[in-house]
């Protein structure tokens, strides 16, 4: 008897386990249950895909495009280089800032009008004037797609309207997009919500087409994209307490709201810990030798890391000699920081002397010589 009831209450527990890890799986997939067709969630520092849903199914990215399109413009001009609108640039379909031929404006200004008002004209501007015409800049596009990994992109335009051989994935824009906050300027562009530009002709205003800007706090771009053909695109990155986060979606008619998902599932569940900054862990360590009885040291550099908000607490373990000798030159390295986490290593920062001492020079000895 005593063991039928033993037997009963282990089948009981294990079914409220059972029970209990079904609700907590059912309840995290209708927190991040997405409109789109194709989405990823991605935190650059660690490279780590948070949640995925057909990352890698090839699909037609729309004005995501231009996200290469202006990465490549910064790597190539001057920010100030004047630009002149071409004949065959002007016109575009789609979206556009309605250049006229001969039209001149800067380069950083042609990428504003790619960032914030999707513009063709632009981008089409920015393939001739870089490449000499849309097909030779698509093979700087697929070139600089290689060159980051992106297996499973390929560009025939600069603009994104529809091509069948004009695709990507989710996964590929994420590595992209990351790629893209790297450079300080794109990063300033896609973050602004209004600008005014001038050229020889006219001066617009533009209004960037990413409300996730107006909608998300932190947000800081990147680009909104449509056609018919490939529906509601979207990469969005935000960036709290220094945690950088991406989210991308492809066909996704509540993208919007697709994102705020996203970007909220990624905050709660990771964190950017400051686990050493410039100047930190400082030390007088004594002196053999030099002209005063000590030195100084203390961090060369900040070191932070991305992990998960229950992961256990780090530890770290500082290094170095109980005293120096003399000569010391400011920035040696004299001791390192390391930091660890379960008993591996995450990291090391060295300890560096803060200024320069020097040993005394020897005293001169003078001699007498008696003849």
């Amino acid at each position: 008897m005593y063991d039928n009831r033993k037997r009963l209450l282990t089948i009981l527990i294990i079914a409220a386990l059972i029970f209990s890890l079904f609700t907590l799986y059912i309840s995290s997939e209708e927190r991040l249950s997405l409109s789109a067709r194709s989405a990823a969630l991605y935190e650059p520092e660690t490279n780590r895909f948070i949640y995925t849903k057909n990352s890698n199914e090839r699909l037609g990215m729309a004005s995501t495009t231009k996200i290469m399109t202006a990465l490549i413009a910064l790597e190539n001009l001057e920010e100030d280089e004047l630009i002149i609108a071409p004949d065959e640039a002007c016109g575009i379909e789609g979206s556009s800032i309605y250049l006229e031929p001969g039209e001149s404006l800067s380069a950083i200004d042609l990428v504003y009008a790619l960032m914030l008002q999707s513009a063709n004209d632009a981008a089409c501007v920015l393939a001739y004037r870089i490449a000499g015409g849309i097909e030779s800049f698509a093979e700087l596009m697929n070139a600089k797609a290689s060159e980051l990994g992106l297996l499973d992109t390929h560009f025939t335009n600069p603009h994104g309207l529809d091509d069948e051989e004009h695709y990507t994935t989710a996964h590929d824009l994420a590595l992209l997009s990351a790629e893209a906050i790297k450079n300080e300027s794109l990063q300033k562009i896609t973050s602004t919500v209004r600008k005014n530009i001038e050229s020889s002709l006219k001066t617009r205003t533009l209004i960037n087409h990413n409300k996730m800007l107006r909608f998300y706090d932190g947000c800081i771009g990147l680009k909104t994209g449509y056609t018919k053909k490939c529906g509601r695109c979207l990469v969005s990155c935000a960036k709290k307490d220094g945690l950088y986060v991406i989210a991308v979606s492809i066909d996704a008619p509540d993208d919007w709201k697709d994102h705020t998902k996203m970007l909220d599932h990624a905050y709660s569940l990771l964190e950017k810990r400051v686990l050493c900054e410039r100047g930190y862990f400082s030390y007088d360590i004594p002196l053999i030798g030099g002209s005063v009885d000590s030195v100084r040291i203390s961090a060369s550099n900040d070191f932070s890391v991305v992990v998960d908000k229950n992961s256990p607490e780090i530890e770290h373990t500082v290094k170095l000699s109980g005293y120096f000798s003399a000569p010391i030159t400011k920035g040696d390295v004299l001791g390192k920081v390391i930091f660890t986490s379960e008993g591996k290593e995450i990291g090391r920062v060295d300890l560096i002397a803060e200024a320069t001492v020097d040993a005394p020079k020897p005293k001169k000895k003078f001699f007498s010589f008696i003849y």
